[in-house]
């Protein structure tokens, strides 16, 4: 984050506003840290959702980034966003490598302390979406070892405290743009238009108290029953069923994506 880097930005915010046909521009760039939004003015209850890709591992204190999160999302609010996570925690003496840091890989965190600062904050259980594992060149692969890394997508919803969390029968009517015919939701759940999915109490509130809300139809189950359905949550055990890999080369400038 630099001055340079937000000049540039805002030089083509007039660029982009014509390019692509709007009357007023869509976007302005703050100045501030993750940690502290609050700092750089940003209101409670603002945003719809919030994305961010590979930078919290950058972070030293990530449960202060997801707690700013929390207070600035309006509520049924959505953090989308995608980070590296490791298998086991980083030994003292790498954590202070600066290489290591730099990479990402030093921040990175034990996906279980992503649920447990998710419980704490108040959000609603994380939905992993996707996942990788990532590869090291033969510099990084002798600093880090047998350490295993990921790169892992999810989803924190806040919800309303009076949310109605009940396993139930989601049925997508269509209409949200680009996924009309199907809606891939998570990593377990994924909507063909018209069709009726049995869902957990967690992702029956996520649809029915969110901006999905208007696309789905919500019905109880005959006696109150569901499917044993296996959530997955690992993204170590997602990655071990996915074939993709993302390369991470040592470039002492920026975290791996």
């Amino acid at each position: 984050m630099t001055d340079e880097q937000l000049e540039i930005s805002r030089k083509y915010i007039d660029y982009h506003t014509q390019k692509f046909g709007f009357h007023q521009p869509n976007v302005h760039f703050i100045k501030g840290y993750i940690e502290n939004l609050k700092e750089a003015n940003v209101q409670d209850e603002t945003f719809d959702v919030v994305v961010s890709n590979c930078v919290i591992n950058l972070c030293p204190d990530k449960k202060a980034v997801l707690r700013e999160v929390y207070r600035v999302l309006k509520n049924g609010g959505e953090m989308y966003f995608s980070d590296m996570y490791i298998n086991k925690t980083l030994s003292e003496e790498l954590k202070k490598n600066k290489m290591v840091w730099g990479e990402g890989i030093g921040g990175a965190l034990l996906w279980k302390d992503l649920f447990q600062f998710a419980e704490e904050i108040g959000f609603s259980p994380p939905r992993l979406v996707t996942s990788r594992y990532i590869t090291f060149n033969k510099e990084l692969e002798d600093v880090v070892g047998d350490y295993k890394l990921v790169s892992a997508t999810y989803r924190l919803f806040k919800l309303p405290k009076d949310a109605k969390k009940e396993k139930c029968l989601a049925i997508y009517k269509g209409g949200v743009t680009g996924y009309e015919n199907e809606l891939a939701f998570d990593a377990n759940f994924s909507f063909k238009e018209g069709q009726a999915l049995e869902v957990d109490e967690e992702l029956c509130g996520i649809l029915g108290d969110s901006r999905f809300a208007e696309y789905f139809s919500f019905f109880p189950l005959a006696n109150g029953s569901v499917s044993n359905k296996d959530i997955i949550s690992d993204p170590f055990q997602f990655a071990d069923g996915n074939n993709e890999t993302i390369s991470c080369k040592s470039s002492k400038t920026k975290a791996c994506p």
